[in-house]
């Protein structure tokens, strides 16, 4: 589904990524882990065009995605705030994106619908800008948002941060079910090794910029993950 061939990034002559080969499979859940700095973001920025590689490319599902646009219909993400339009409601951003991904009202009504409980009634009929929200409700509506026109490649940078434990069950729980029923590539970066061991079926340890471990998830996975970071 993606590979990465001979991809590295450099700015003013600083490696921050390289990474000579990296395949991930459909429907894959995949954890992306790693100290700041490591290359976390710089890999998803590339992966969605964000920013140039210095050397190599990405392919997401046989489109280069640097040289080509025909990715975007079927892949989504969210990032970070940036992501969002501040001075929509949470209701007017998710009939944006549904209309630019094809989507009617009522599919983004039945779509939103079924995360009720992950929004805690916190999001719909508030009547609140996004950017009037607190980080943690700006990135549930980030996410939910990113599920909109059922795409094949979903890619969330740090989506358990800023959420209460309670949200942080719910998104695992929905993370789990785009992958394994709904046969979703999930591509997820966290600081969190419980979370991404909870989630993932596969981690690549990332250290400045280079892959250190590529691990199949096992109950042995969290324990060989803290002590690579506790050595």
């Amino acid at each position: 589904m993606i590979s990465t061939i001979n991809l590295s990034k450099k700015y003013g002559g600083k490696q921050v990524l390289n990474v000579e080969a990296l395949d991930i499979p459909k429907g894959q859940s995949f954890g992306l882990v790693g100290n700041n700095g490591a290359g976390k973001t710089t890999y998803f920025s590339l992966l969605l065009d964000l920013i140039k590689p210095t050397t190599g490319h990405i392919i997401n599902n046989k489109v280069k995605v640097n040289e080509s646009e025909n990715w975007k219909p079927f892949t989504s993400a969210f990032i970070d705030e940036s992501f969002l339009i501040g001075y929509l409601t949470p209701e007017e951003y998710f009939y944006f994106i549904g209309e630019l991904r094809g989507q009617n009202k009522a599919d983004v009504d039945a779509l939103v619908s079924q995360f009720e409980d992950f929004f805690h009634g916190e999001i719909l009929g508030q009547k609140k800008y996004l950017r009037d929200l607190s980080k943690g409700n700006q990135k549930k509506a980030g996410i939910v948002a990113a599920l909109i026109g059922n795409p094949e490649v979903v890619i969330l940078d740090e989506p358990f941060a800023n959420l209460d434990p309670t949200t942080q069950i719910r998104l695992k729980a929905i993370v789990k079910d785009l992958a394994e029923t709904k046969g979703v590539t999930v591509l997820i970066s966290s600081h969190d090794l419980l979370h991404v061991t909870d989630v993932c079926e596969r981690i690549v340890v990332l250290e400045k910029g280079e892959i250190v471990k590529d691990l199949e998830t096992s109950e042995a996975t969290l324990k060989e993950l803290e002590a690579h970071f506790t050595n």
